[in-house]
């Protein structure tokens, strides 16, 4: 089988006050390039989420937005700290005493000083949240694979069409290249039959020339290397995997027969039907770019 590099991807996984929503989109890229939107205090999960990643998409841009939310009551607690209420102490006497101001220090307004009371979050099961947020992952990475799956079926039987109308194009191309040459001879004959009346015709010089004319528009060898392309392309997306890149390749390799074939055309047919076929490998390229 083989996969688009477009999809997305959803999760909602939960588990006692902890909840976590995961989404992934996936485009078209050249190489594989994560781009991870997450809360903070997640940021130590990043390697571990991009290694997952990996096992879901091998190629394209992907997007992941990753929610937390943790209702719990008891993960934020307050912290009471005796030893720098002491010295707040020690030091708001002295001043009383060296001044001789009234010395009005109360509880609720010691603990309004810096850092008597601080709010500390408790410790977290490191463990625990990476079990849940692996799951979520891994359900959003399915979700994703199933729909990149099947745009790629849709690709694969619409590339195979275009393919099979390709070889409609270099067939006909084929099949009228000789009959150019015949019809050349016949032209050059009765061109010559022409200038010189009813004298002899050197059959050796006429076969020369229509040689050279034969040899010039020849496209033997940019038709056989189509078909190889044409059939090795039908193979790979049948054989399936991660075969986007290769696939350019071969792309690549038909547009620059096509390209022979059209200078050396020397009829107007062939050349409709060059032109024909470079449009259709065109089009193939394009939804090439979408495999992985």
């Amino acid at each position: 089988m083989i996969k688009s590099m477009t999809g997305f991807g959803r999760s909602e996984v939960s588990s006692g006050s902890r909840k976590f929503t995961v989404e992934m989109k996936t485009v078209n890229h050249r190489y594989l390039d994560v781009n991870i939107k997450m809360p903070k205090k997640l940021n130590f999960f990043e390697a571990s989420i991009r290694n997952l990643l990996k096992e879901y998409v091998q190629r394209g841009k992907v997007d992941v937005f990753i929610t937390y939310e943790d209702l719990s009551e008891t993960n934020v607690t307050v912290k009471y700290n005796e030893d720098i209420a002491r010295e707040y102490l020690t030091y708001l006497r002295k001043i009383s005493e060296t001044f001789g101001i009234e010395d009005d220090i109360r509880a609720s307004t010691l603990s309004r000083y810096p850092e008597v009371f601080t709010m500390e979050e408790s410790s977290v099961d490191e463990e625990e949240i990476w079990k849940l947020l692996e799951k979520a992952i891994r359900e959003a990475g399915e979700g994703l694979s199933q729909t990149r799956i099947r745009e790629g079926e849709n690709l694969k039987t619409d590339l195979i069409e275009k393919l099979d109308g390709m070889l409609v194009h270099v067939d006909y191309i084929e099949k009228r290249s000789p009959e150019i040459v015949k019809a050349y001879r016949e032209k050059l004959e009765d061109k010559v039959k022409e200038l010189l009346c009813d004298a002899k015709i050197d059959e050796s010089r006429i076969a020369t020339e229509v040689t050279i004319f034969a040899d010039k528009i020849c496209v033997d060898e940019e038709i056989v290397r189509l078909r190889s392309h044409i059939q090795t392309t039908k193979e790979i997306l049948q054989t399936g995997g991660s075969i986007g890149r290769k696939l350019d390749f071969i792309a690549q390799e038909m547009n620059r027969e096509a390209n022979t074939t059209l200078s050396k055309a020397n009829d107007l047919d062939i050349s409709n039907h060059a032109i024909e076929l470079k449009t259709d490998i065109e089009k193939v390229r394009e939804q090439i770019q979408n495999i992985e």
